[in-house]
């Protein structure tokens, strides 16, 4: 389901947080087929067979955190055969969402950044009293899918013994060198 700016809306994929119990609220969506389609399409893979994701929102410093799991089946081509390679994934979803929009930085432009990688990451923000988790679920299927699949068995390598000087493809050129030579 395309939403504005052909943002992909997974139904059911939202959380308002005036209505969120104390307790937090449990999320179980497995996206059908129609939304799953247009997910393989912006991932780029061929197909999302299957996309079921189980999380638990609860308040946290004004906002929402969101934990849970996120199970995939999808198919790809092999980068060495192109044959069709499907994988099982299976991330952990942990991130916070905060209301408000992010504050542009704006500094000198010969300014020092200081980045903590070991430090969390920074929050998502929401506008108004509901967050739609669709990206967050797209990016977290995104960074789970393998960027180089291959069948079990196949291998980038070059084909032969790497010793062996009449399989390198420089031993057509050494043979010209040689005739080169003699004449």
């Amino acid at each position: 389901m395309r939403g504005g700016n052909d943002r992909i809306v997974i139904p059911d994929a939202s959380i308002r947080l005036d209505s969120m119990p104390n307790s937090g609220r449990d999320i179980n969506i497995t996206v059908e087929r129609d939304v799953r389609e247009a997910i393989a399409a912006q991932v780029g893979v061929t197909t999302v067979e299957r996309l079921q994701v189980a999380l638990h929102a609860v308040r946290f410093r004004g906002g929402i955190r969101v934990n849970g799991q996120l199970r995939a089946l999808v198919t790809q081509p092999s980068v060495v055969s192109l044959e069709p390679v499907t994988e099982e994934i299976s991330e952990t979803v942990d991130r916070i969402f905060l209301p408000g929009v992010e504050k542009a930085f704006a500094g000198k432009a010969d300014a020092e950044v200081f980045v903590d990688l070991e430090g969390d990451d920074v929050p998502d923000h929401f506008e108004g009293n509901e967050a739609d988790l669709s990206d967050l679920i797209i990016e977290t299927l995104a960074l789970g899918i393998d960027p180089y699949p291959r069948l079990e068995g196949e291998s980038v390598g070059v084909a032969g013994d790497p010793d062996d000087e009449e399989d390198s493809p420089f031993a057509g050129l050494k043979a010209l060198k040689i005739v080169e030579d003699k004449g």
